[in-house]
């Protein structure tokens, strides 16, 4: 706690030169971005605000390779028309601390080079971290699509790496009125605003899309709301053996026919502990290669329940009105929890087990993440900015 608070005060750009009074004095109405992503979630993120961004700015687009295999990555841009990345840094896996640090190198080179107004970052994670210090090290605006997010457990990397990429970003764009509230507790108020979700934008934008296009559930040979979808990937699961043991048990006993795309990293681990073979023999558990986003937005749309501990997930299955079953203990979608459709159970065998037969939710939804336009308003703001 104490190196965290001396490493938010040694990046606190409110104490340096005021990255915005350079943007309004270099600029004019167009801008030069360059905004970095590096894992599936961001993808998503990304394309309805560089498609907004791209209508009348410049944008540069960073891949870290974060996200490597092809299946996890270039599929997401050829399906989703984002512009194909100007730079791939390709740093690949490794610690948090390796991937990290060839990420800032490789970040503060492109910054050099390419001189940008403003930098954009997405979400929590390594490369979310790695575009704030680089950007706020040059002195360059930092924007922070997805700020204010908190799930309070401090033994998450996303959460170090919210906390951090929060503290030194100049704008923050929070997706909803709790995560405005969350940086308020924190003393963060100048460069707030709350947008709505950017996620809600491309849902939005790719539903449609997916309806015509995704051949997943005749593929699959799959009947509305006759499945439940699995995602599981979190470390907190995967790196450990009790908690993937319990997980995996869960699933068997439960009997129901469940969908469970594999996340490559999730494999390694399910190998690792010997439980790959329990699940492939398991009747009832068909597992998959991972999946397109049109394709799983089907699979999200068209299930009976989702069990995940994915974040992005929880919303998605908000959004389409199913049952979600979170395996994590908190989570930063507190909405999701509140309104009633989404139930937290960490990997408990017993309350996974229970969730799954008898969690049917009907309570009222409530639109907490926006109408659509959070990629309109977040460049209306900016514009605003540089005119004032």
């Amino acid at each position: 706690m104490w190196f965290l608070t001396r490493l938010c005060r040694l990046f606190d750009i409110k104490n340096q030169v005021d990255p915005k009074r350079r943007l309004k004095r270099e600029t004019g109405v167009m801008m030069k971005i360059v905004s970095i992503v590096g894992a599936r979630p961001q993808f998503v993120k990304a394309a309805p605000v560089s498609k907004a961004l791209r209508r009348r700015h410049h944008e540069f687009l960073v891949h870290t390779g974060q996200h490597y295999d092809e299946e996890m990555s270039q599929i997401f841009f050829d399906e989703l028309e984002i512009p194909r990345p100007d730079m791939n840094l390709g740093v690949g896996s490794g610690s948090h601390a390796r991937q990290t640090a060839d990420m800032l190198v490789g970040i503060e080179k492109i910054i050099n080079q390419q001189q940008p107004d403003i930098v954009f970052i997405y979400g929590d994670t390594n490369s979310t971290l790695a575009g704030a210090i680089a950007a706020s090290k040059l002195q360059v605006c930092v924007a922070h699509v997805e700020a204010g997010l908190r799930s309070y457990n401090r033994m998450m990397p996303e959460e170090i790496n919210r906390i951090m990429a929060d503290k030194i970003s100049t704008f923050l764009f929070c997706p909803t009125k709790s995560a405005v509230g969350n940086l308020g507790r924190e003393g963060i108020i100048d460069g707030v605003y709350h947008t709505g979700d950017v996620m809600i934008d491309a849902l939005l934008q790719f539903s449609e899309l997916a309806q015509k296009r995704s051949a997943i559930m005749d593929k699959l040979n799959l009947k509305d709301k006759d499945y439940i979808l699995l995602t599981l990937h979190r470390a907190q699961n995967t790196d450990s053996s009790a908690n993937m043991t319990n997980i995996v048990n869960a699933l068997v006993h439960c009997k129901k026919n469940i969908i469970f795309p594999v996340h490559p990293r999730t494999k390694k681990y399910l190998d690792e502990y010997g439980l790959m073979g329990k699940l492939s023999d398991a009747g009832n558990l068909r597992l998959i290669a991972p999946i397109s986003y049109l394709d799983m937005i089907m699979l999200e749309k068209h299930a009976e329940k989702i069990v995940t501990d994915s974040g992005g997930v929880q919303k998605e299955a908000y959004f389409f009105k199913v049952p979600c079953i979170t395996m994590r203990g908190e989570t930063e979608w507190v909405e999701t929890v509140q309104d009633g459709w989404n139930i937290l159970v960490g990997a408990d065998y017993e309350s996974i087990v229970m969730a799954i037969r008898d969690f049917n939710p009907s309570t009222e939804q409530h639109q907490h993440y926006g109408d659509g336009t959070a990629s309109h308003n977040i460049c209306s703001i900016l514009e605003k900015e540089i005119k004032s």
